[in-house]
C-alpha cells in the first residue's frame, strides 16, 4: 500500500484555511507536515481539517514559525522541540510516529531559521546551530534504522541550478557555503534528497517571493526538502511538486512537495 508524504509551508493556516482544505482534498496525502502555521496550539482550526478524516498535532507560537502534523492516522508518539536547544522558544520542529502497514514510520516536520540578514549577529549563527542540533538528532534517529523522514522548509538552496539566479542569490543565508555545506554534513549522514533522487528536471522550485512578479517569471527557489533514511528511500516510489497551487487565489509562497512511498508488507 502506497502512503503518501506531504511537507508545505503554509504561511500562516488561518489565512489559508480554505487553499489547505482544497489541497487537502485534491492531492489525497496521508501524512502532511505544515510549517509556518503562525497561531498558538488553541487557535489551529482543527475542526475543519479533523472533518476531512485528519488528526491533528501541532507545536505552535503566537504570530511566528509554528509546525504541525496531518495525519490520516493517529501517532503512537508525538515530540515536539528540536532536542539540544535549552531556552529555544522557538516553534520550529514536531516529530511523529505512526504504525501502519508493513512497518512503522517517523516523520519530522521542521522550519530552519531563515538566518538573514547574514551578516546580523545573532540570526545566522543561529540557523547554523540548529543545523547543527538537526544534525545530531538525525544521527540519533538514524541508528534506529526505520523509516524516517525529516520533511520541511529548510531556507536552503542546496544548488546553484536549485534558484533563478545564484548571483542573485550569492550573499544570501539561504546560499552562502556554510549553509550549503552544513546541508551537505546532514544528507552525508545517510539521508537522501527525495525530489533529486527522482528527477533530474531543473528549473524546479517550490518558493516564489510576492515581490517583483516573481511567480510569473518564475523567479522561484528549492528550500523545500523531503530528506529520507535508508530505510524510507528504498521505499520511495514517486515525488511532485505541486506547483499549480501557487497560482491560487490568496496562496501561500511556498507549494507542496509530496513523495510516495511502497508500504507493502515485506
Amino acid at each position: 500500500m502506497p502512503i503518501k508524504i506531504a511537507t508545505w509551508n503554509i504561511n500562516g493556516v488561518r489565512a489559508r484555511i480554505d487553499n489547505l482544505l482544497a489541497w487537502l482534498k485534491e492531492s489525497n496525502p496521508d501524512i502532511v507536515a505544515l510549517q509556518e502555521i503562525k497561531t498558538v496550539d488553541e487557535g489551529f482550526p482543527r475542526g475543519e481539517i479533523e472533518a476531512l478524516g485528519y488528526h491533528v498535532e501541532t507545536h505552535g507560537q503566537k504570530g511566528f514559525n509554528g509546525v504541525a502534523l496531518l495525519s490520516r492516522i493517529r501517532p503512537d508518539e508525538v515530540n515536539r522541540g528540536l532536542p539540544g536547544g535549552d531556552g529555544d522558544e522557538q516553534a520550529r520542529f514536531i516529530e511523529g510516529v505512526y504504525s501502519v502497514e508493513g512497518g512503522a514510520i517517523r516523520v519530522c516536520s521542521l522550519y530552519l531559521p531563515n538566518g538573514n540578514p547574514a551578516d546580523d549577529p545573532v540570526k545566522y549563527p543561529y540557523k547554523l546551530a540548529w543545523m547543527e542540533r538537526l544534525s545530531a538528532f538525525a544521527e540519533s534517529r538514524l541508528a534506529l534504522e526505520e523509516p524516517l523522514i525529516l520533511a520541511g522548509d529548510y531556507n536552503v538552496i542546496p544548488e546553484p541550478h536549485d534558484c533563478w539566479d545564484p548571483k542573485v542569490w550569492a550573499r544570501d543565508a539561504l546560499f552562502l557555503p556554510a549553509t550549503r555545506q552544513a546541508f551537505r554534513r546532514l544528507e552525508n549522514l545517510g539521508l537522501t534528497d527525495a525530489v533529486r533522487a527522482t528527477t533530474d528536471t531543473v528549473p524546479l522550485y517550490t518558493f516564489w517571493d510576492y515581490q517583483g512578479g516573481c511567480w510569473p517569471k518564475n523567479f522561484g527557489i528549492r528550500i523545500d526538502h523531503l530528506l529520507l533514511s535508508a530505510e524510507a528511500a528504498d521505499r520511495l516510489l514517486s515525488t511532485a511538486v505541486e506547483k499549480h497551487v501557487r497560482a491560487w487565489e490568496k496562496p501561500s509562497d511556498h507549494v507542496p512537495v509530496t513523495a510516495v512511498l511502497d508500504y507493502a508488507a515485506r
